[in-house]
Formats: C-alpha cells, structure tokens, sequence
C-alpha cells in the first residue's frame, strides 16, 4: 500500500500544533499572536468552540505566509468546506472519515485525522491523510505508539495527541516521535494572552531542547 500523502506534512521547524479548544473569537487574535511569534507554526481551533469559523478566519488573517491554521474536531465535508472559505490549511479530526480526509486535500489542506489502531491509521492512510494523530496518545504512550509504527511506511509522520506536556517530549521521540499536538497544557479558556505566551515559550524550550533547532529534512 503506498503511503503517499495527497499532501505532505510540512517541513515546520518545530512540529508542534496548539490546540486552542474552547476559544472565543474576542481572544482569538491576541492569544493566536503570542503563539506565532513565540515560534508555533501550526494552530487548531476545534469546531466545537464558541463560534470557531469566526476565530479561524481571525487567525488565518494575521498568520503569515507558512504558519497552518485550521480547524479540529471536522466530521463533516460541508465543514471542510467552510473551513476553506475562511482560509483554512490545516484539517484535525477525531476520527477517520475518508470522505473528509480526501475532501480537505483535495482543497490543498494538511490532514491529520485522528487513530488509535493499526487499522485505522492504516485506512487514514490510504485516504491520503498528511499524517496521524494518534488519540489519545496517554492510553498508548510511547511504546504502544512505537510498536504500532512498526507495520506503517517508515515515513509516516506520527503525533502524539491527548495528556501529552512539555515533560513528555524526551520519551516520545525515544519512540520516533516528533510531533504532538497540545490543549490544555497551553491554553484553557479566558487564560490571557500572556500566559498564553509564557506557557508557549516554556513549550518552545523544552522542544528545542531534545529536538534541536535545525530545520528536519523533507520527506521524499
């Protein structure tokens, strides 16, 4: 089976994608800000926050060129669609929908749908997902997650996603991973955007720290 992303994750120097769950569109921008400059390239508003479209257009406005924006908890085509009218690039969900999954890249969107088993990480795949989220990643850890990489391509791109912190990075790439997508170790609703900032700076250090800071080869 071939393993080829219809789009690739992106060479982002730090792999990390904020989960802004619970966001309101008052906030969006400045937490959104903090995030960017502290180093993020990679942001998730889920779809049941207050009025996401509204925040993800916010935050697709300011972004620049080669920061993803994009949505979390999409199980709909129709939601991939104003995903995109909005200025989406980054599709998240819980589960595995190929539908959705073909949909979102075919608008040119990176895709990360969300897996727990070899067979559905192996179905997201073949539906052209740009890599996998593997949910919740606390009920795996590292060595469940590293033994079911070993029956996927070896360039799958895998993140660990759920009860994953700052604290958690070494273990997780001693099982090849790179990529995690974090919630509530960086925002809750009504934080400011100051400690928004402080909470991604910490995150930022804690990544450089035993990823380092050069950029990771392309993929292919």
């Amino acid at each position: 089976m071939s393993a080829t992303a219809s789009i690739p994750w992106p060479n982002i120097r730090r792999s990390l994608v904020a989960i802004l769950r619970g966001i309101a569109p008052h906030e969006a921008e400045a937490v959104v800000a903090a995030l960017i400059e502290e180093g993020f390239e990679a942001i998730e508003i889920p779809l049941n926050s207050p009025d996401p479209f509204r925040s993800i257009a916010a935050a697709a406005r300011l972004a620049p060129a080669g920061v993803l924006i994009g949505a979390g908890t999409v199980l709909e085509t129709g939601e991939v669609d104003r995903l995109a009218d909005v200025g989406g690039r980054l599709m998240v969900s819980p589960n595995v929908e190929p539908e959705v999954i073909r949909r979102a890249s075919a608008l040119g969107m990176v895709t990360m749908p969300g897996v727990l088993t070899p067979t559905e990480a192996l179905q997201a795949l073949k539906a052209g997902a740009s890599g996998l989220k593997f949910f919740p990643a606390s009920l795996l850890g590292p060595a469940g997650i590293a033994a079911i990489s070993v029956v996927l391509p070896a360039d799958t791109e895998i993140g660990a996603v759920g009860g994953v912190a700052d604290k958690d990075f070494a273990a997780y790439a001693a099982a090849g991973v790179r990529t995690f997508g974090l919630g509530s170790s960086l925002f809750k609703p009504g934080l400011a955007a100051g400690e928004v900032r402080a909470r991604a700076r910490a995150t930022i250090t804690a990544y450089d720290a035993v990823f380092g800071t050069e950029l990771p080869r392309a993929v292919g």
